[in-house]
């Protein structure tokens, strides 16, 4: 089985969270073949706040002007990734770091929204998984840092998510989990839904149920089920120690997306 785990949050901020993150992932790793996405967000936000710039997002991805991604690049593939590596090495298998730009793995292009110009922010266009499956029959833990190349030369800043989704939908995997800082998918009266299908995000979406960060996330979500992989499921990081739950029907904790 090919699992694919995105951290974001507090999995990465807290170092007892991501001790028993960097745990689980090798747990689960003794059974199946793992692949690692990880945003950095709060890191990046701190690294360009004490460099005088503010962040801003639309629709949950920042805004991203050729300095953001200049520090997001030396933030996300730097310091984040290899704090990552070191966590899942301390527990015993080793890990892998890298960025979407190493081995042209993924290539990018810029993302365009309706009314506001995002800048450096882009979205996946192809994916080689060669690299990741190299790093797998070596017995290792590919650590992916979410910025990618353009056709241009250029470095993108990726959603993680979104970036998540992809690598899931590139290797084939039979799961993609999202490791989060909420206990999952809320509905209008705030209770966390054990069950969210397809068809019902986009009623959410309109009555703002489903808004900020959430949006990318669900987007990276259909896209992974649209694209045949089997399991999607939003999962809070302090309940990390489900992961090696996911070949069975039953997790106890976040919300899973279903087709249907």
């Amino acid at each position: 089985m090919k699992v694919v785990v995105k951290i974001g949050g507090a999995a990465l901020e807290e170092k007892n969270v991501l001790k028993d993150c960097a745990r689980a992932i090798t747990d689960l790793a003794q059974a199946h073949r793992v692949a690692v996405v990880h945003g950095g967000g709060s890191a990046l936000t701190r690294a360009l706040k004490s460099l005088g710039k503010e962040s801003s997002f639309v629709d949950g991805l920042r805004v991203t002007d050729a300095e953001t991604r200049d520090v997001a690049l030396m933030v996300l593939s730097g310091i984040v990734n290899k704090n990552l590596v070191a966590a899942i090495g301390a527990t015993g298998l080793p890990a892998v770091g890298m960025c979407g730009g190493d081995g042209l793995a993924f290539r990018a292009r810029k993302k365009v929204s309706v009314g506001c110009e995002l800048g450096y922010v882009g979205e996946i266009t192809s994916a080689d998984p060669r690299w990741i499956h190299s790093i797998w029959e070596n017995a290792g833990i590919p650590v992916i840092a979410s910025v990618a190349l353009g056709l241009d030369g250029e470095y993108y800043n990726i959603n993680a998510d979104q970036m998540a989704a992809a690598c899931a939908v590139a290797c084939g995997a039979d799961a993609l989990i999202f490791l989060t800082d909420v206990p999952g998918v809320k509905d209008a009266g705030g209770s966390v839904m054990q069950w969210l299908r397809l068809n019902q995000i986009p009623g959410m979406v309109r009555d703002a149920v489903i808004a900020g960060g959430m949006l990318p996330k669900l987007e990276a979500c259909e896209h992974a089920l649209h694209h045949g992989v089997g399991r999607v499921r939003i999962v809070p990081a302090q309940q990390a120690h489900e992961l090696p739950q996911v070949g069975f029907a039953k997790m106890e904790h976040g919300t899973e997306v279903l087709f249907a």
